[in-house]
């Protein structure tokens, strides 16, 4: 009896000296978090878009040009297309990815990517016919963007209405995303045969919305479009994006709140539109998609984000209208390194690509047994 109590004793110290020592800022995952990870795939390069198709395969790109279908019972490999003049530099290369809605009567696949246009690096959105296995009769819905090594976007997105939402960097030359004239740092939005929508915000242009530094992660919820962002050494942000908008880069880096670079007044001038959120330092936040399966039922009604530079997932829980975020919760922090992309399958479970520039890898992620 007597060493029973020492020992119950001892475990107890040990777990008040643990609860002490935990900080108070690092979120704490509970038993409903419990998370249950398998490798789907390795040896992958450079994964950029995954996407949950309507043949309940895995679509993906990877960035040196490759479209690829993965079963994600088997991990098994079926490449579909090698883009042929697609130009991969540092971040450039084959980029997002979309499937049209009615897929089985309109197979088109939607495919972003940099390319070479008399040495210079440039972007353009292609619209294929799957047939028989393979990417056929590409038509060029807009080309001649500005791209570079770095800052290209770019996520797809097609909405209910059939319109095509496009995002794009400001390929590094920063006061461009405040320019109608130029196609960079902003959304764009197209109709699927490249034409412009009538009800568009801006006369003649594609431009949804503008004032964007480098945009690479796109969800619509209902009527509620989000967009993940890049930000210099300061502000990473998740966007509620509206038609019109101004988000305010490079003359605003987040929100509203340095009078010494005139951010205030800029926004008071601009009518700017100011994050839900913002992480400084940068996280190097990626991808963005929304959760509300029952598998997870405490990320229900969330906002699922990856992160590069801080390698781990991000769960934003949003309040019931969806314009403000209410919790972050982390998960699998450098666990797999350098997260790019994540879909989400009909059951609930959460596919997730790897970015560690070689050996990467396909992780399915569902709730523990």
């Amino acid at each position: 009896m007597k060493n029973s109590l020492t020992l119950l004793t001892s475990l107890l110290s040990l777990f008040l000296l643990l609860s002490s020592n935990r900080k108070p800022d690092t979120p704490t995952a509970t038993a409903a978090d419990s998370l249950q990870v398998r490798v789907v795939k390795t040896g992958l390069t450079m994964p950029w878009e995954i996407l949950w198709g309507p043949d309940n395969m895995i679509w993906m790109t990877e960035k040196a040009g490759k479209v690829s279908r993965l079963n994600p019972k088997t991990g098994e490999q079926t490449t579909v297309f090698q883009v042929p003049d697609v130009k991969e530099g540092n971040y450039g290369g084959l980029l997002g990815m979309v499937l049209h809605p009615q897929f089985a009567q309109q197979p088109y696949v939607f495919l972003v990517y940099n390319y070479d246009a008399a040495g210079k690096f440039k972007e353009k959105v292609v619209r294929y016919d799957y047939r028989n296995g393979t990417l056929t009769n590409p038509k060029t819905l807009i080309n001649n963007i500005t791209g570079n090594e770095d800052h290209n976007g770019s996520r797809l997105l097609i909405t209910p209405d059939l319109k095509l939402l496009i995002t794009t960097g400001d390929g590094a030359r920063q006061n461009v995303a405040q320019q109608l004239d130029s196609l960079n740092g902003k959304v764009l939005r197209l109709n699927l045969d490249g034409s412009l929508p009538t009800d568009n915000p801006f006369p003649n242009s594609p431009v949804w919305s503008l004032g964007h530094r480098n945009i690479q992660g796109l969800v619509l919820v209902g009527d509620k479009l989000y967009g993940s962002e890049h930000g210099p050494n300061t502000d990473d942000e998740v966007n509620l994006i509206t038609k019109g908008g101004n988000y305010g880069w490079p003359n605003v880096a987040g929100y509203c709140d340095d009078n010494q670079k005139g951010e205030t007044a800029f926004c008071q001038t601009h009518t700017i539109i100011e994050p839900l959120r913002s992480w400084t330092p940068t996280i190097g936040l990626c991808s963005l998609d929304y959760y509300n399966k029952s598998q997870l039922p405490r990320w229900r009604n969330s906002l699922i984000a990856t992160s590069l530079k801080a390698s781990r997932l991000l769960q934003l829980k949003l309040d019931p209208t969806g314009r403000k975020v209410v919790g972050v919760n982390e998960f699998l922090t450098n666990q797999y390194g350098r997260l790019r992309d994540l879909c989400i399958a009909p059951d609930g479970t959460v596919y997730v690509a790897t970015n560690n520039f070689g050996d990467d890898k396909i992780i399915a992620i569902t709730a523990a047994k």
